[in-house]
């Protein structure tokens, strides 16, 4: 073994603790990128196979009614490779022991169950068959939630009429991967139902014999999107067309794209941070060791080493703590990957979901780790190479030293000798210190991250859920229902109060530019809904106009006093022009806000309500949702407090093991930024401290 190569190893012992505790920030770093990305890569990867497979649509378009004949004018639209037409209709199912309504997304199958696009896949039974017109296919995930099998009989209303089915299967579709029920803001597979029937039963139940409402596309490689959005508009539009819709904002799509961008972004910043601190570790370790190792340094280049020899020895130093750390690092990040995926696995149901380390992913984070590592190394290194011999032999030149700020303000004396030296050793050492504390102040950093998802999911919740909700009860009413609903709803048993609010699906345009979204009518005396900021403060309603949130005008590039046009995506297929009064900040959704009256005005309608808020008393809940579970009208009824429970039970696992493995990781920050910075100083005042106790403190005097 070469001298240097003994040298390095017994420098490497010396180091003990300092070594182990910069590998442990590097390994964190490591793995966190490994973990989040390969998470990242995994789900994508899955979620792509899966939609490949399945063949998932482009582009989505939902209408009142067309002839079939208008399949050809679609399939005529440029880029358009295949074109699906279906009958989607909206049912409900009185589950015994169930007492609140559930939602039905009721779906034609062609004749023989095999779907063009939107493959539904069994997982156990079979399709629905011609000559089986009571016979249906249900999402496994409803099924599963409420221990419904094959052969099991399903109570279902289908245009006002109960129908008995019997199910003769189970099966999974991309397009329903995450369903949400109307009303709510979290996906309960106990709550929404997708029920896949025969097209005939259902044409003939919704009287859409040779028609079709619901249509989805398949695009030729290269296509422009917009264009054949566009183009279906133009089509769909004389037949109650709402709007064409492309895969990445289909309801499903969207929310698990919202997931796999946060996974993303979480994977670039939390690596990056350990990382920056690991290479302020070794510009400090290194920095101080070159100082204490002047006249080793002197020595080897008096005997002939050249400036590459040892400028390398030390960069082998730190290239052995890099590659202990790197390998720790990708295991830990393959532990903390799966781990992970097994969570996210809860959510999304992808077929083969299975936790891949893209070598390339681990490779990089490698080279990011030895990169940062000769980054924090590389001032220390120029230190050694510029080293004239003769002139590293002699002592390093006294610091300079001059009364801190404590001494001149004479409070030296106040404080105590202790806090006077610790004063002193900051303020004569301002980069050490500004490194440090920064290093210190990201693991604070990280710590509050933790600590905040949970604190603001509670801040949300709260601000939502009691400051803007302040009903017990929502009900969602069947389109088309007038307010005389909300009467009824009063004189139910155990209802306090009852208000009503108009929700209108629109598509808001400027110019080029739209988006899909609602407009939310408040009468003028409502109490059980308020409009607030994501802050909780009170937002008033102008009298006329419409109020966007904030990240929707963005999105559309209007400001206050701009008019922008709304397309009403009920069927009646108006066009209105409405002048933008204001803008708001909230947390959810995408959507405008209106008094009811003014709303009213703009459509040229009276009498129309969507939903039904309840203030109840808690004993008559039972009887309550008895009661509502059959009344023709209402689609769906949602608790608030439901909504916060299944809310907190969904996230507490990803939260709680979210907040663990953040403050974890914090801690090895502080850990080696504390310990390090003990160490060099310890080193660095060996004789200051054999002289205290020569002077006569004692050891617990000088460790204060």
């Amino acid at each position: 073994m070469k001298a240097l190569d003994r040298k390095l190893w017994r420098d490497l012992q010396r180091m003990g603790g300092q070594a182990l505790t910069i590998a442990a920030v590097m390994a964190v770093g490591i793995a966190c990128f490994i973990a989040l990305r390969g998470n990242y890569g995994s789900l994508q990867a899955a979620r792509n196979a899966y939609y490949e497979r399945a063949r998932f649509a482009d582009v989505f378009a939902h209408l009142e009614r067309a002839p079939e004949s208008v399949a050809m004018d679609l399939e005529a639209v440029e880029a358009v490779a295949r074109v699906e037409t279906r009958v989607v209709e909206t049912g409900k199912i009185p589950l015994p022991g169930v007492a609140q309504p559930i939602v039905a997304r009721l779906v034609s199958l062609p004749v023989g169950g095999k779907a063009a696009l939107n493959s539904v896949a069994l997982t156990t039974g079979r399709m629905v068959e011609a000559d089986g017109p009571d016979e249906v296919v249900v999402l496994a995930a409803f099924a599963q939630a409420h221990g419904l099998e094959p052969g099991d009989h399903l109570n279902v209303v289908i245009n006002g009429k109960l129908r008995d089915l019997r199910i003769v299967g189970l099966a999974k579709s991309p397009e329903y991967l995450v369903s949400i029920a109307p009303g709510d803001m979290a996906p309960e597979p106990g709550r929404f139902a997708v029920l896949w029937l025969d097209r005939d039963m259902l044409a003939t139940a919704f009287n859409m014999e040779g028609a079709f409402n619901d249509v989805v596309f398949a695009l030729q490689p290269g296509a422009s999107r917009p264009a054949v959005l566009a183009a279906v508009d133009r089509v769909l539009e004389p037949h109650g067309g709402v709007g064409a819709v492309p895969r990445d904002k289909q309801a499903s799509s969207y929310f698990v794209d919202g997931e796999l961008m946060q996974l993303e972004a979480m994977g670039t910043s939390i690596p990056a941070i350990f990382l920056a601190v690991a290479a302020l570790l070794i510009n400090i370790v290194l920095s101080r060791m070159v100082h204490l190792q002047r006249p080793q340094i002197a020595t080897l280049k008096a005997l002939g080493y050249d400036d590459l020899s040892v400028g390398l020895h030390f960069g082998k130093l730190i290239g052995v703590i890099a590659i202990f750390g790197s390998i720790v690092g990708v295991a830990l990040g393959v532990y903390l990957g799966q781990a992970m995926l097994r969570l996210y696995a809860e959510f999304f149901d992808f077929p083969n979901l299975r936790f891949v380390m893209d070598p390339g992913g681990a490779a990089l984070a490698i080279l990011i780790s030895t990169g940062s590592a000769g980054l924090g190394a590389l001032v220390a290194i120029r230190t050694v190479v510029a080293m004239v011999p003769a002139e590293a032999m002699r002592p390093a030149a006294p610091a300079r030293y001059r009364r801190s700020l404590l001494d001149r303000l004479g409070l030296g004396v106040l404080v105590g000798p202790a806090v006077t030296m610790v004063v002193r050793e900051l303020w004569r050492r301002p980069l050490r210190t500004a490194t440090s504390s920064l290093a210190i102040a990201a693991s604070v950093g990280l710590m509050v991250v933790g600590g905040w998802y949970a604190d603001g999911i509670e801040e949300i919740m709260q601000i939502q859920f009691h400051d803007v909700m302040r009903e017990d009860v929502s009900v969602v009413f069947l389109p088309g229902t007038d307010d005389d609903a909300i009467r009824d709803l009063a004189h139910l048993p155990g209802v306090l109060e009852a208000e009503g609010l108009r929700v209108v699906p629109v598509r808001f345009h400027n110019g080029p530019r739209h988006r899909d979204g609602s407009i939310f009518g408040y009468p003028d005396d409502i109490e059980m809904r308020a409009l607030r900021d994501q802050l909780g403060k009170p937002q008033p309603l102008p009298p006329e106009g419409l109020v966007l949130t904030d990240k929707l005008a963005e999105i559309l590039g209007v400001k206050v006093g701009d008019s922008i046009e709304i397309k009403v995506d009920d069927g009646s297929r108006g066009r209105y022009e409405v002048v933008v009064t204001g803008t708001v900040a909230e947390s959810f959704g995408l959507q405008g806000h209106m008094r009811l009256p003014a709303l009213q005005r703009v459509l040229g309608e009276e009498r129309i309500v969507s939903l039904g808020l309840m203030r109840v008393d808690p004993k008559e809940l039972d009887e309550l949702d008895a009661r509502l579970r059959d009344a023709p009208s209402v689609m769906g009824v949602t608790r608030v407090s439901t909504i916060v429970e299944r809310f907190r039970e969904q996230s507490a696992r990803m939260i709680l093991v979210f907040s663990a493995v953040i403050t974890i990781f914090a801690a090895t920050i502080t850990i080696g930024v504390v310990y390090n910075n003990a160490r060099i100083s310890l080193n660095s005042r060996q004789r200051d401290l054999a002289s205290m106790r020569i002077l006569g403190f004692t050891k617990a005097e000088i460790g204060a």
